[in-house]
């Protein structure tokens, strides 16, 4: 019986194969033919729509791979969340569930980003169908957001919450994770420069005691091509003209909360300057006059500022003799066996190319002429692609915009380009309040409103005040730096100031107007002509006389007592400046020069000429690792129409011998009751100190200072002072050497940079109010 079974079974599978292939020729089983398409489910898309993406034509056979490419083209037109395509009989049935539309967006879990800067990042919008892959980039961008500010472990998850009416609410959830911070970097191939002076070139750095306040040490991918020329520019300004960063490399640690940064660097010998030559390749021009603006040495060390310095002064002389489409090229042969550069300045006619038109885009704020001004060529003027580069360079160091991008392009012929410019602006207004200490002056306060690119303008406009003990300063400043267009420096400022008792027994009280004019004169070179209007007042003097049956208080000196009483100063004067890092010829010594003087007496109660100087020298040295530091200063006043000095006019220290008081050295009455500081009309100081690191991590910003101080004031225009009895004696005024000694200690931080002073009088007179401490602003040199 088995058998037979099975031999039937063989016999029927036999058939039914050889049947089988005969009927799919004779009527394809997998065609189709319909008469109608029904569509299910659709609410907002039309019919219409959702034919034209299955694109099935009625009465024709349809085979059943176009019914699947159908069913594809419908899921990948981005409008469903599913889509079914049923044959039933002569009707297709076209079964969809439409995308939800998004009610709302929110944003959650976030606190260092605000839900404004987050939103302006996503592409999803409320009352708009919601696409998964939309929403899958959206968070992306979110992550990415956080990337940019070091936080490279963010996480954002979309999540979407069913509502009536196939309505869904998209929340981003946001782990904020914490800061990629830059926990080392570190250089190979360094041997001039310790890996401690390379990472002070960087903008990038290492994450410190401070790091919650600094975002410098986060890990900024963007940020490491900058730090890669602001390298090669340290270097080649050194002499290593064959300096390259080979590689950086990033390494983030395991828990992706920190990296390692590592540049592999190539420095190359140092070389010097050779034979330096220039040549004229123009037929009627001669090289000597173009020779004769070569800053260039032989012997000095490489910088390519040198050369783009006496590259530009020669351009100069182009245009004063009318010369147009002259290059100035330089040409460098290396000696490697020397460890020379044997630079040739050679004068060639460059092609005939104008400036069509600047064209200025992305300032929403600052006004075009503004940014025009920084261009010392305009429309029409011979192309000039060293000069376009230098512009640039003016309109980043404006400081208005975090982005400044200038490009050239050919303009309506070859013979004429066109200088786009594309910046993007940034915030130019800061509100500042900080604190000060000072051991006599006590515990200060002090807040400020500065606007550097007031309505777009470039005008600078400045509002502060400053409280301590017995001091109260305001003060207002506005700056036109371009004055009719020109490279005219215009200010006007105002303030009032109040004293009290201030190693003295007096009380003051200032107001003040002053305007100035500032112009170069020179390469390095300023000059201000300026005009102060002063109204200075003398209180509360201690005249030994009681006051409504109070305490007599011990008097002071007569000549203070005869100076109390009001006085306007009107003053006109100029000062000259000078300072070599403008151009940034020598990147390892800088100085810098002002001297100046006011003619007091247009006009008003005071009839004087004050005089002041100071000079300044700064020096690198030890691999540049210690900063030396040395200044010297003086100044005089020197009255005129029998008319003497007021203390208030007088020099009276102030900070410029560190380790003695203000008012602490100096003339001194000792026979009043008081034994008041009297000032002098003449002082000097000389000023040295060196500057090194202690040690430290250097992303703590911590460094220390040995100082040295010797100066004196002297000089009163009257010495004859008297006692309360009438009798006449006199006051020793003359020049008293003091000098001092002292440690500091330096702290950048978030506020500023911090100085602690801490001092010792080797020099000064038995009568001298020492000072052992104080804590300041560190000011740069």
């Amino acid at each position: 019986m088995t058998r037979k079974l099975g031999t039937r079974a063989v016999a029927l599978m036999t058939a039914l194969a050889i049947a089988a292939p005969a009927a799919m020729v004779a009527t394809p089983a997998s065609a189709f033919a319909f008469n109608d398409v029904r569509i299910e489910g659709a609410e907002r898309i039309e019919a219409a729509t959702i034919l034209s993406f299955a694109n099935i034509a009625r009465g024709q056979e349809v085979p059943g791979g176009d019914l699947n490419e159908a069913l594809q083209r419908l899921q990948n037109s981005g409008l469903f969340e599913s889509v079914e395509v049923i044959p039933q009989g002569s009707t297709l049935v076209i079964r969809v569930s439409e995308y939800p539309t998004i009610n709302q967006i929110s944003i959650e879990g976030n606190k260092r980003i605000n839900d404004e800067d987050l939103q302006a990042v996503i592409q999803s919008q409320a009352r708009r169908v919601y696409q998964p892959s939309t929403a899958l980039s959206d968070a992306t961008a979110i992550a990415q957001a956080y990337a940019a500010r070091g936080r490279l472990a963010a996480r954002v998850d979309p999540r979407i919450i069913r509502r009536d009416g196939n309505r869904v609410d998209l929340v981003f959830e946001v782990s904020e994770g914490d800061v990629t911070e830059i926990e080392r970097i570190g250089f190979t191939g360094n041997r001039a420069f310790s890996d401690r002076r390379l990472r002070q070139v960087l903008e990038t750095k290492q994450a410190g005691i401070l790091r919650t306040f600094i975002q410098a040490d986060t890990f900024v991918p963007e940020r490491i091509p900058f730090d890669e020329q602001l390298l090669t520019d340290f270097y080649r300004s050194r002499g290593y003209a064959d300096f390259k960063v080979q590689a950086v490399a990033p390494e983030i640690v395991r828990e992706r909360d920190a990296f390692y940064v590592t540049f592999n660097i190539q420095e190359g010998p140092q070389y010097r300057f050779g034979t330096v030559d220039t040549v004229s390749e123009i037929p009627g021009v001669d090289a000597s006059a173009f020779s004769a603006q070569n800053r260039v040495r032989r012997g000095a060390v490489y910088n390519p500022a040198a050369i783009d310095n006496t590259i530009r002064r020669m351009e100069t002389v182009a245009i004063e003799q009318g010369l147009d489409f002259v290059n100035i090229e330089p040409r460098v042969t290396r000696n490697p066996g020397s460890r020379t550069l044997d630079l040739t300045f050679a004068l060639t006619r460059g092609p005939r190319v104008f400036v069509e038109r600047i064209d200025i885009e992305g300032n929403t704020t600052t006004l075009d002429r503004v940014i025009r001004r920084q261009f010392r060529t305009v429309e029409g003027d011979p192309f000039n692609p060293r000069e376009i580069r230098n512009s640039a360079e003016r309109i980043r160091a404006l400081g208005y915009f975090s982005d400044a991008q200038v490009e050239t392009r050919q303009g309506s012929s070859e013979q004429q380009v066109i200088v786009d410019v594309n910046v993007e602006e940034q915030p130019t207004g800061s509100l500042s309040f900080g604190a000060s200490y000072g051991q006599n002056a006590g515990v200060g306060f002090n807040a400020a409103l500065n606007e550097r690119n007031f309505l777009g303008r470039g005008q600078e406009v400045g509002v502060a005040v400053s409280t301590a003990d017995g001091d109260r300063q305001a003060e207002v400043n506005f700056v036109e730096p371009y004055l009719l267009g020109r490279d005219l420096r215009w200010r006007f400022s105002g303030g009032y100031a109040e004293t009290e008792q201030l190693n003295s027994k007096y009380d003051t009280r200032s107001a003040f107007i002053g305007t100035g004019l500032q112009f170069p004169v020179s390469q390095n070179g300023r000059l201000e002509v300026r005009y102060r209007l002063s109204r200075d007042t003398i209180f509360n003097v201690a005249d030994g006389i009681p006051d409504d049956d109070e305490a007599v208080e011990p008097r002071s000196s007569s000549l203070i007592i005869d100076d109390e009483g009001a006085r306007t100063t009107s003053a006109l004067g100029y000062v000259y400046s000078y300072d070599s890092r403008i151009t940034g010829l020598n990147p390892l010594t800088g100085y810098k020069l002002n001297f100046s003087q006011d003619f007091a007496g247009l006009g008003g109660d005071t009839k004087n000429v004050k005089t002041a100087l100071l000079a300044g020298v700064e020096s690198r040295a030890w691999r540049e690792e210690v900063t030396l530091r040395a200044e010297f200063e003086a100044g005089a006043i020197l009255s005129y129409d029998d008319s003497d000095t007021r203390i208030i006019d007088r020099y009276r220290n102030g900070t410029k011998i560190r380790g003695f008081e203000p008012n602490g050295i100096g003339p001194r009455d000792l026979r009043a009751e008081n034994e008041d500081a009297l000032g002098g009309n003449y002082f000097w100081v000389a000023r040295a100190e060196a500057q090194f690191p202690l040690g430290l991590p250097e992303e703590y910003g911590i460094s220390g200072g040995l100082f040295a101080d010797v100066g004196s004031v002297w000089g009163l225009d009257n010495t004859t002072a008297y006692t309360p009895a009438g009798d006449a004696y006199e006051i020793d005024d003359g020049m008293k050497v003091r000098a001092s000694v002292g440690a500091s200690l330096f702290w950048t931080t978030p506020i500023g940079p911090l100085r602690f002073n801490f001092s010792h009088a080797v020099k000064q007179e038995d009568y001298d109010e020492e000072q052992n401490f104080d804590l300041t602003i560190s000011t740069r040199f």
